[in-house]
C-alpha cells in the first residue's frame, strides 16, 4: 500500500518562496494498493497535478472521497483532468444522506457560476455515493470505515483497509476532550472520543489534522482543528504505528515546518511521528 501527499495545506493554497520545500497546495492525497482502484482523498489544489499523472496511466478509473466540502478541499475539482476525459470512470463519495444529495452538493461548485463548467457537462462517467459517518462499505478493493469528526458543518474521517494494512485520514477535526484532559483508555463507550479512539485502533498510518500548536488551539477552539500533542496522545492510546501531522497553516513557512519536524519527528514511545510533505510517498 502506498500513500502519496499532493497537497498538505489547510484553509487556502500558499504558494511562494517560503513554502517551496514543504509545498503550498491544499489537501489532496493518493492511496494505492495492488488490485485496488486508485483513491483520491479530498480534492484541494494538489489534485491538479495528480489528475495529470492519472491521465498518463493506462487504467481509466479512479475513486474519490471527500471529508467535507469546505473550499480548501474542493478547489482542485474543476481542474482534475480525468473528469474531462471521455471514458474515464470516476466514482465520488461525499458526506450526504443520499447519492442524489451527494451529486447536488458537488454541483454547487461546478454550476457555471463559480467555474465555467457545469457538473452535468463533464465528459467522464461520474457516479456518486452519499456516505453517513459511522457507516462502512466496500469499494474498489478497499474496505472503508467512517467516523463523525468535530468540525463546523461536519466532517468525516475515513479508514481504508486492504491486504492486511490500514490507513486513516482524519482531517478538519478538533479534540472532543477539553485541553489538559488527555486521552484516557477507559473513556465511556458512548463518548465521541471513544468512537474516534476505537476507529483508529491498531491502524498502520494515521494522517491527522494538527493545524495549530497548543497556544493557537486555545485561541481557536471552535474552529475545528487540532494540535500535535492531542493527535499523538490519541494515536498512542489507539496503538497506531505511525502518525502523520497534516493540514498545515497557510502561514507556516518552510522554516516553521522544519522546526515542527525537529520537535516531533521520530519515536514517541511505540508511535512513529512524521510531518506531511508534498511529494512524499509512504510505503506500507
Amino acid at each position: 500500500m502506498e500513500l502519496t501527499f499532493w497537497g498538505v495545506r489547510g484553509s487556502i493554497p500558499s504558494p511562494g518562496e517560503e513554502t517551496q520545500r514543504w509545498g503550498g497546495n491544499s489537501s489532496c492525497l493518493e492511496l494505492r494498493h495492488d488490485g485496488c482502484i486508485p483513491l483520491v482523498l479530498d480534492c484541494g489544489t494538489g489534485a491538479r497535478k495528480l489528475g495529470m499523472k492519472l491521465m498518463a496511466e493506462p487504467d481509466r478509473q479512479v475513486d474519490m472521497v471527500f471529508t467535507h466540502l469546505h473550499m480548501d478541499h474542493v478547489f482542485g475539482l474543476p481542474f482534475f483532468v480525468p473528469i474531462y476525459a471521455p471514458g474515464f470512470q470516476v466514482h465520488v463519495t461525499v458526506p450526504a444522506f443520499s447519492d442524489t444529495e451527494a451529486r447536488e452538493k458537488l454541483a454547487r461548485y461546478l454550476n457555471g457560476v463559480y467555474h465555467p463548467t457545469r457538473l452535468g457537462e463533464v465528459p467522464a462517467s461520474v457516479t456518486y455515493k452519499g456516505i453517513r459517518p459511522g457507516r462502512s462499505y466496500d469499494r474498489g478493493g478497499f474496505h472503508v470505515r467512517t467516523v463523525s469528526l468535530n468540525h463546523p458543518g461536519g466532517s468525516v474521517g475515513y479508514r481504508f483497509e486492504a491486504g492486511g494494512r490500514s490507513v486513516a485520514y482524519v482531517t478538519d477535526t478538533a479534540p472532543f476532550a477539553k485541553p489538559g484532559e488527555g486521552v484516557a483508555a477507559d473513556l465511556p463507550a458512548a463518548s465521541a472520543e471513544r468512537r474516534v479512539l476505537d476507529f483508529l485502533q491498531g491502524c498502520d498510518v494515521v494522517v491527522y489534522d494538527t493545524m495549530y500548536d497548543l497556544d493557537e488551539y486555545l485561541e481557536k477552539m471552535t474552529w475545528g482543528h487540532s494540535y500535535p500533542e492531542y493527535a499523538a496522545a490519541l494515536c498512542a492510546a489507539a496503538g497506531v504505528k505511525q502518525l502523520v501531522l497534516f493540514h498545515h497553516l497557510p502561514d507556516a513557512s518552510d522554516d516553521a515546518l522544519d522546526a515542527l519536524e525537529a520537535k516531533w519527528a521520530g519515536h514517541d514511545g511505540e508511535l512513529v511521528v512524521t510531518v506531511a510533505k508534498e511529494g512524499v510517498t509512504i510505503k506500507l
